[in-house]
């Protein structure tokens, strides 16, 4: 069994958008939260799987931090049944270690181990070493949604 687009572009942007999805269940449809908070990236050296969470082979250089998103517009695009980054996300620069990152995941936590809401392989590996920066464009970073 599997969702619609309909559905699965209306639930992406309830979770991603934090948009009602309207008519499901009663009138008010599935509203979404009164402050619709932010979801973290985070930068893995390996896929995290399906089973792990946000700190599964996540990457530790010295300078390295989760990024928030905000739930809106601004932080999320959905289009079709796709979600992507909708402005640039910048990773703290890296001042000490190093991290070949392979791939990133949204989550629910700013540390720790939070869960993984997607997940995806980066367009390129990045070696991040002293003096380099991550950054992904608008668009960059889209998991695959099944």
């Amino acid at each position: 069994m599997s969702l619609s687009n309909v559905s699965e572009t209306a639930l992406l942007a309830l979770v991603f958008n934090n948009t009602s999805w309207a008519n499901v269940g009663d009138a008010t449809g599935l509203v979404g939260s009164t402050a619709a908070g932010s979801f973290f990236i985070a930068l893995h050296t390996a896929d995290p799987g399906e089973a792990g969470n946000q700190s599964t082979s996540e990457a530790n250089y010295t300078g390295y931090a989760r990024v928030a998103v905000p739930r809106t517009t601004l932080g999320w695009t959905v289009a079709g049944n796709q979600v992507s980054n909708a402005a640039l996300v910048q990773f703290g620069l890296c001042t000490a270690g190093s991290s070949l990152v392979t791939h990133f995941s949204i989550g629910t936590a700013s540390t720790g181990t939070g869960s993984i809401l997607l997940k995806g392989a980066l367009t390129a590996s990045l070696n991040v070493a002293a003096g380099i920066q991550p950054q992904y464009a608008p668009g960059q970073l889209a998991p695959t949604v099944d």
